[in-house]
C-alpha cells in the first residue's frame, strides 16, 4: 500500500473524526482508553483545536497517515519532550494493519526527522503490543527497558516497553 503523511490541519476534523469513531475499540485493545468525552465530537473538536494551536508553536507535529485515495489509514506524532528529544506516537486504523503501513510511515518521519536538528526520539508501547514492538525495531529504535509495574488493561496485565532512536 502506497502511503503519505500529511501535518495535522483544521480541515481534517470531520474525516479524523470519523477515523477514530470507527477504530475505538481496536485501539482500546492495545492501549489505555482517551475516554468516553474524545468520542463526543464538540469535545474532539476542542482537542483537535488545541492540538492544531500546539501544532503551531513548532513543538510538535501531528501527521495523518493517508493512502491514495486520501483515505485516514493512521496517525502518527512527534511531541517535544525535551530540547531536541521528542516522543513518538502511532496509530494504524483495524482495516490497514498488517500491510506495512506503520513501517513505512514511520520511515517518512525518521526521513524528515534525520536532516533536522532533532537528536533522540522515544517510543513507548505495552507489552502485548508485539507488532509495534517489531515495527520500531526494524526502523532502528533499540529497546531501551520497561516498567515493573503491571497494570490491567482489558482484563490483560501489562505494562509498557521503552524505545530510543538517535539521529545520527
Amino acid at each position: 500500500m502506497e502511503i503519505r503523511i500529511d501535518k495535522l490541519s483544521a480541515l481534517d476534523k470531520d474525516d479524523l473524526f470519523r477515523f477514530e469513531v470507527a477504530n475505538r475499540a481496536y485501539f482500546e485493545e492495545m492501549v489505555p482508553t482517551r475516554g468516553d468525552e474524545y468520542y463526543e465530537f464538540d469535545r474532539f473538536l476542542e482537542r483537535h483545536n488545541a492540538l492544531l494551536e500546539e501544532q503551531s508553536v513548532g513543538r510538535t507535529s501531528f501527521y495523518l497517515i493517508r493512502d491514495r485515495e486520501n483515505n485516514i489509514v493512521g496517525r502518527i506524532n512527534l511531541v517535544c519532550e525535551e530540547e531536541n528529544r521528542f516522543d513518538l506516537g502511532y496509530r494504524i486504523g483495524r482495516d490497514y494493519t498488517g500491510m506495512g503501513v506503520a513501517k513505512q510511515a514511520l520511515k517518512l518521519l525518521i526521513d524528515e526527522v534525520k536532516v533536522s536538528e532533532i537528536e533522540e526520539v522515544h517510543a513507548k508501547t505495552t507489552s502485548n503490543n508485539i507488532a509495534s514492538q517489531k515495527v520500531l525495531e526494524k526502523s532502528g529504535f533499540n529497546r531501551v527497558g520497561h516498567d515493573e509495574e503491571c497494570f490491567s488493561m482489558n482484563g490483560e496485565q501489562v505494562n509498557f516497553v521503552y524505545y530510543s532512536w538517535r539521529n545520527a
